[in-house]
């Protein structure tokens, strides 16, 4: 971490000792973010300590989405990377964007004068050597304190150290030069002429700024542009930063972009889904057939599955809640809800049909004797959701996304269970009633 980086914690007072308790993260840290804009030099990211370290230590950096640009040439480097700051903050939902500090550190430059070098008979080696004595200082002997011993070094004080005009003036020994022989040295002297020359004279003195920290990955030097994302899911960020990006920003030959931060997790949690979501609803079907033995009624009870999976996404969509990957969790946990009611009111009418009962009359009372029991359980399992639902505290980003699909799911699948259901279960099932009127009557 360089000179420049700094972490600032706030510690939070308990929520009930709060003007408004109710406040959502959100806001809570779009206020702060307002108010620390007035101090002027500064740039500031907000995330948790926690959820801080462990961005490090997955991808290095500390932000949601780290947009890494790879070259050589450092200014280059900075120069792109701050078109692509320009371009990222202006994407729907990047908060915190920035490009990291790569330059500003103020650096002395002795550049030696190679003329007046040849002029002087003097070589860069005594330049250097003279500068580096004052400045660095040299070790010209040893204080023992007992059995410690501390060098002693020998340099100019800080404040002539620090002031180039003063430096300007420091004295380049003119004997200290190789190709000033015995004889030249002593006729010097002889005449009066100087034996030292000011620094000014062999050299140019200046104030400059240069890298202020180079980093490296896999063996080649990158800088990075870190963003945060507040009010939408960070898969349709990143696809829409990347689109913009790839239109706006012309990326020079031998330079390439990566993206990082948590979007890395986010693909490998997304295709760990793409496997789990197929393979649970598999089981589930196949549960279904085993419970019953019919393919047919399988079919019916897992119907429930895709409605109840719709009012998961309305649910999302009606409160704003990007869809995450606590939001696919809740949709699996969703489906088997769904397939529950719906479980339980096909095995109640197949058995009012086993004891001689007809379709219709199965399917009637098969849905009324099960309307209890199946509002029960859509009941239960959704009231006990509503305190996730409404959270606004720790763990609220988790929580909040699961509990809304579910609630949202259950309560479009209550309905299909209770309408949709039996009016399926009665057009799947209605050649075999017309089999059962036709042998009545042959009989």
């Amino acid at each position: 971490m360089p000179p420049s980086v700094a972490d600032t914690f706030l510690m939070l007072k308990p929520r009930k000792q709060w003007p408004d308790p109710g406040k959502p993260k959100a806001q809570l840290v779009a206020e702060i973010e307002a108010a620390v804009k007035q101090l002027p030099g500064n740039n500031y990211e907000f995330t948790q300590p926690i959820q801080m370290r462990m961005n490090e230590l997955i991808s290095g950096v500390r932000a949601d989405v780290a947009i890494k640009l790879y070259g050589d040439d450092l200014e280059q480097l900075v120069a792109v990377g701050r078109r692509i700051e320009n371009v990222a903050q202006a994407v729907p939902g990047a908060a915190d964007v920035k490009l990291e500090q790569a330059t500003g550190l103020p650096l002395l430059t002795v550049t030696p004068d190679r003329e007046a070098l040849v002029r002087y008979g003097l070589n860069p080696s005594a330049v250097q050597h003279t500068v580096a004595t004052a400045v660095g200082g040299e070790v010209a002997g040893q204080l023992f304190e007992g059995d410690r011993r501390f060098d002693i070094v020998v340099r100019l004080p800080e404040h002539l150290r620090q002031d180039p005009a003063a430096l300007q003036d420091l004295p380049i020994p003119l004997g200290g030069s190789e190709n000033v022989d015995e004889s030249s040295r002593a006729a010097a002297w002889m005449s009066g002429t100087p034996q030292t020359v000011p620094l000014r004279e062999v050299a140019k003195i200046e104030t400059t700024l240069g890298p202020n920290q180079i980093n490296r990955e896999n063996g080649k030097r990158r800088v990075v542009v870190t963003a945060n994302v507040r009010g939408r899911d960070l898969g349709g960020f990143v696809t829409d930063l990347q689109q913009r990006i790839g239109h706006e920003v012309e990326v020079p030959t031998g330079y390439w972009i990566d993206y990082g931060g948590t979007f890395e997790q986010l693909i490998s949690a997304s295709q760990r889904l793409s496997v789990v979501v197929p393979v649970t609803l598999a089981i589930i079907f196949a549960l279904l057939f085993w419970a019953f033995g019919s393919a047919k009624d399988a079919v019916i009870v897992f119907s429930g599955v895709p409605l109840a999976l719709t009012g998961g996404v309305i649910a999302l969509a009606l409160r704003g809640i990007p869809l995450s990957i606590s939001a696919g969790v809740g949709f699996i946990a969703l489906s088997g809800v769904a397939v529950l009611n719906g479980l339980v009111m096909i095995a109640f009418i197949r058995k009012l049909r086993e004891q001689g009962d007809r379709l219709d009359d199965a399917i009637i009372d098969g849905a009324l004797g099960r309307l209890r029991p199946v509002l029960m359980t859509a009941l239960v399992a959704s009231l006990g959701f509503v305190p996730m639902a409404f959270n606004v505290g720790a763990g609220s980003e988790v929580q909040r996304p699961l509990a809304t699909v579910v609630i949202g799911g259950i309560v479009s699948s209550t309905l299909l269970t209770l309408l949709v259901l039996p009016v399926l279960y009665r057009w799947l099932h209605r050649d075999t009633e017309t089999g059962q009127h036709s042998m009545r009557g042959h009989g």
